[in-house]
């Protein structure tokens, strides 16, 4: 189980973030782009994969899947707090922030 806490302390020790209001939710940016949003009202985080990694990530945990619109099928996938694993999602924010970041900020985080 993870709390807003556990994301928020996962996510800002990443390279380079910053947290602005986007709509009714919380985004965490890298460069001014969206990687994670946090909907406090379902205690749920919405995250950018690949849809290779949505993919991959769906299939280990049904509390993993993606938004049923036009933006699931970008990637962009839906994760409920309650439920999560902390491994697992600080696994999927790393991808999540690769997949955004440009890479001199990912390999500072990956070669850790």
């Amino acid at each position: 189980m993870a709390t807003f806490g556990t994301l928020e302390k996962i996510i800002l020790d990443f390279p380079e973030i910053t947290v602005e209001p986007h709509f009714e939710k919380i985004s965490f940016r890298v460069k001014n782009k969206i990687f994670a949003t946090y909907d406090e009202k379902n205690n749920r985080v919405t995250v950018k994969l690949s849809e290779c990694e949505q993919d991959n990530f769906s299939s280990l945990d049904s509390q993993i899947y993606p938004v049923d619109n036009k933006w699931g099928k970008q990637g962009w996938t839906f994760i409920d707090l309650s439920e999560v694993n902390q491994d697992l999602l600080t696994k999927i924010l790393i991808v999540a922030y690769c997949e955004v970041a440009p890479r001199k900020l990912w390999e500072q985080i990956r070669n850790n």
